[in-house]
């Protein structure tokens, strides 16, 4: 009987110990089982945290390229049916409204004939000479042609097509006490300039004693030297001739101040493909002579013959 009891005590045990390891046995494929989702679930998530951030860097790109091009393309002017041009509306001969509200005038006559020969429509936008860079980089204008000489500093924010006239600093004065030379400004003269010009720049850089008294717009600055607000007007020397000419009791003292410029169309930087076709207009039609006809169109009454070939670049080519 003990033996019995022994045998069937045995049987116990051994049943235990298998029901245990049994039981651990689930326990660990159980834990494996739940290892294994949950890594799979990591990597699921790991995938898709890289795809979303994946899918944030394209679209910040796109995002970032599309604030920078604030210009529009070759096709995109011609798919428009217009161009946007801004050009000068008080400074005759070159850009200016006449009597029957009609944008007139050098630059106008050229811009005329680019709107012409690309098939579109022209919306002038009227600009101020210190406006005429954020003009372009803001996209409101797609050319500017508003007596835009041509400087390295501003070929830095803007691309210049090739060159269509000449230009240089003048210095026009009262002709009862003309400036013959800055030498003779006194510390307290002021000579009369217009913010944003090439004028107001060389006279900071290479006159800084000079008391400069700034405006914004040409016809502003017209006024007050015709007050007599200042000894002296510094402008391009084309438009201070111009004024000479048209103004009794005025003389152009310093015809040529500083080194001899161009002044050229300009777009927005990086509009390649504007600037390329400008550059083919105003080779081609230089082959026909059209800015000597603009010259003589739009400014032989103000400077008479003489000044046509010293004032003119044909083809792009300036001497």
């Amino acid at each position: 009987m003990k033996k019995n009891l022994l045998t069937k005590m045995g049987t116990l045990v051994i049943s235990g110990a298998l029901i245990a390891s049994s039981l651990a046995g689930c326990g660990a494929k159980a834990e494996s089982s739940d290892s294994a989702s949950a890594d799979t679930t990591i990597a699921e998530e790991e995938t898709a945290t890289a795809d979303a951030a994946e899918e944030t860097s394209e679209a910040t790109e796109d995002a970032t390229e599309d604030t920078a091009k604030v210009y529009r393309t070759l096709d995109e002017i011609k798919e428009s049916g217009t161009i946007n041009i801004g050009v000068f509306s008080d400074k005759s001969p070159f850009g200016y409204v006449d009597e029957n509200g009609e944008y007139a005038g050098y630059d106008v006559y050229f811009a005329e004939k680019i709107g012409e020969d690309l098939g579109v429509d022209i919306n002038y936008v009227s600009t101020e000479a210190a406006n005429r860079i954020e003009y372009l980089q803001t996209g409101k204008v797609d050319i500017i042609l508003a007596n835009f000489t041509v400087t390295e500093e501003r070929a830095q924010e803007v691309d210049f097509a090739l060159p269509y006239m000449n230009v240089a600093l003048g210095v026009v004065s009262p002709s009862d006490k003309v400036v013959e030379s800055l030498d003779d400004v006194t510390a307290d003269d002021q000579i009369i300039v217009i913010s944003g010009t090439t004028a107001e720049t060389y006279l900071e850089k290479n006159y800084p004693d000079i008391k400069l008294q700034k405006y914004d717009a040409y016809a502003e600055a017209k006024t007050a030297f015709e007050n007599g607000n200042g000894v002296a007007w510094a402008n391009d020397n084309t438009e201070v001739i111009a004024f000479s000419l048209e103004n009794e009791g005025y003389t152009v003292g310093i015809p040529s101040l500083g080194d001899a410029d161009t002044i050229a169309p300009a777009v927005t930087k990086g509009n390649e493909t504007l600037l390329t076709w400008l550059n083919d207009e105003i080779e081609t039609i230089g082959n026909d002579n059209f800015f000597h006809k603009d010259y003589e169109a739009t400014l032989l009454d103000t400077y008479g013959a003489d000044y046509e070939n010293t004032l003119v670049v044909e083809g792009g080519k300036a001497e």
